[in-house]
């Protein structure tokens, strides 16, 4: 399970990266970044499989640090790309995050059985449900950007994605400190 989630998310990582470029959109590109991470997350996983508690504590931690370093990542390019930007491509948006919200889902619905286990697949359930959120999110800043014209709009949302992201790295790093004491 923890394989097919990483081979999808790392194919989302490039489909959405790509579109986030190509269609000048700070929430895409954000959400194709979180891809990366939690792909990652997932790799961390797969590795910590059969390890000490211990092991699994910190495998827990690294991917809650990845998570904070891609949130603020994602605020700053918002920065940049407020001084620097052009209007996204809100049809490109809406159509790729509705391809990445059902990925997501899927994904979910297979890492549902391990949200209350272990601390490194608890992150994985967590990395995952952020991305639900944020998929549904990029969905509705496509089309008040195509309502509107506004790319400040797709600059709200790659910022609320970024301090998502650092909340759920948050929750992440107080259960993997958690665990590494109760190992």
């Amino acid at each position: 399970m923890l394989l097919i989630a990483l081979v999808l998310n790392a194919v989302m990582f490039a489909v959405e990266t790509t579109a986030g470029l190509l269609g000048q959109s700070t929430g895409l590109l954000a959400d194709g970044l979180d891809m990366l991470a939690d792909a990652s997350a997932y790799a961390v996983a797969l590795w910590a499989v059969g390890r000490s508690a211990r092991f699994k504590a910190g495998a827990a931690t690294l991917s809650g640090s990845l998570l904070v370093v891609l949130g603020l990542g994602v605020l700053a390019d918002v920065v940049r790309r407020a001084f620097v930007g052009t209007e996204p491509e809100g049809a490109l948006m809406v159509g790729v995050a509705a391809v990445a919200l059902a990925v997501n889902w899927t994904v979910l619905r297979l890492l549902a059985r391990v949200r209350d286990g272990e601390v490194h697949l608890r992150a994985t359930w967590i990395f995952t449900r952020a991305d639900v959120v944020a998929n549904a999110a990029v969905i509705v800043s496509g089309l008040l950007v195509l309502a509107t014209g506004l790319r400040w709009l797709d600059l709200m949302v790659g910022a609320g994605i970024g301090a998502y992201v650092i909340r759920e790295a948050v929750e992440i790093l107080g259960q993997a400190r958690a665990a590494r004491g109760q190992a």
